[in-house]
């Protein structure tokens, strides 16, 4: 993965001194993509602490509830018909609708329609988020797990029984046909819906930046969103170099199973947490690329070569972009003398000057900190200066 995004959109330089020093944070001198729309921030900010750089774009915005044709509908629909069972999935959601409700002038109405059926809650935000609207919850599953919900309510028994589901962007696979297979006539309450962003710009950047490999992974806390990022690179004819990158060299990080599912029906390998929440998920990211990082003895120095900076001894060391680009090609074949020629053509532009090489490689060396790491070769081009213990393999290389 190469280089870095522009400059101007993405938090939190390369080079920040935050992200300087030894037992650099393990996230330090990767680039992560974030697509999400609701909690972007949040998600954000966790990354940066472990030392990311972020680079956000939003693949998706949510309908305003006010202007939402569907949910009022559905809102009327509950009060004048009072279903047996309301599931409330999220608490934004949950809050959103009463406030919603309450704007239309259905706001009292809605709570003493919920005063009257039996409520379940998914989970502890949602549960909260009841109460403080002045209602009080039947139940709610120790797992936060829609499953378990789905699985209490088919051992209650839901032959002719009206459920009224709070949906809230995500498909839920098998959880209405389930219902529906029993007995029961579900109603879906669409809380807030998905829409393509407005400016579709930060998309087009991080898209761009993704076939350049200049992010190291992205992550996805949606399945709308996945979808979404997916669509808008199809509709750029650039499907084809998407999936080539996100196949082979940019990780997809996703928050859980539902969300992966777009990026996994075009064969792209996904990691998940195991609890299905950010921190985890940023979690995964620590393990995840630290362990992809190309790491070699290089002239009695342990060098990691992550995605926009190089750890020299654990020292986080910035790199520009060129320097990435020529220090890549030397640790493709570490040992091996790689000729000013072929440096050149692994150089950011399509110059014909080797002097930019030479300009490039003096930066690199500068920025390593460690000017032995790359040897001159005369006449003939550069090398990692790899240690000759580093393995039959290499060693035999290192042997010029």
């Amino acid at each position: 993965m190469h280089g870095t995004p522009q400059n101007g959109h993405h938090n939190g330089q390369p080079g920040d001194k935050a992200q300087t020093g030894r037992h650099s944070a393990p996230l330090a001198g990767f680039t992560v993509g974030v697509t999400a729309a609701r909690r972007a921030d949040e998600l954000g900010a966790l990354l940066q602490r472990r030392g990311a750089t972020v680079l956000h774009a939003p693949a998706l915005r949510i309908v305003p509830l006010a202007d939402d044709s569907e949910l009022l509908s559905a809102t009327k629909e509950l009060i004048d018909h009072a279903p047996d069972v309301v599931v409330a999935t999220t608490a934004i959601g949950f809050r959103g609708w009463v406030e919603a409700a309450d704007g239309w002038g259905f706001g009292e109405a809605l709570l003493e329609c919920l005063r009257g059926v039996e409520l379940l809650a998914r989970g502890p935000k949602v549960k909260g988020a009841i109460r403080a609207a002045g209602l009080t919850e039947e139940w709610s599953p120790s797992s936060e797990s829609m499953a378990e919900v789905l699985d209490r309510l088919l051992a209650e028994g839901v032959e002719g029984r009206r459920i009224a589901l709070q949906l809230h962007g995500e498909p839920l696979p098998g959880f209405v046909e389930s219902l529906r297979a029993g007995g029961a006539q579900v109603v879906g309450v669409p809380v807030y819906r998905w829409m393509p962003p407005e400016d579709l710009a930060p998309v087009d950047r991080l898209l761009d930046a993704t076939v350049a490999r200049a992010v190291d992974a992205l992550t996805f806390t949606s399945a709308p969103a996945a979808a979404s990022f997916l669509a808008r690179a199809e509709d750029r004819g650039m499907s084809a170099e998407l999936f080539e990158a996100l196949r082979h060299d940019v990780l997809s990080a996703c928050v859980g199973p539902v969300t992966a599912l777009p990026l996994q029906d075009r064969g792209v390998e996904t990691v998940q947490p195991e609890r299905f929440r950010l921190g985890p998920l940023v979690q995964v990211l620590c393990h995840e690329l630290p362990a992809r990082a190309r790491t070699l003895p290089v002239a009695g120095h342990r060098v990691e070569i992550r995605g926009h900076a190089v750890l020299v001894d654990d020292e986080l060391r910035p790199v520009p972009p060129a320097g990435m680009s020529l220090l890549r090609a030397l640790a493709r074949r570490p040992g091996w003398v790689v000729s000013r020629a072929e440096l050149l053509r692994a150089l950011p532009g399509t110059g014909r000057d080797e002097h930019a090489v030479e300009t490039a490689m003096a930066r690199l060396r500068t920025a390593l900190g460690a000017p032995k790491l790359v040897q001159t070769v005369v006449k003939r081009g550069y090398r990692l200066a790899l240690d000759p213990a580093a393995g039959s393999a290499a060693g035999s290389k290192y042997a010029d």
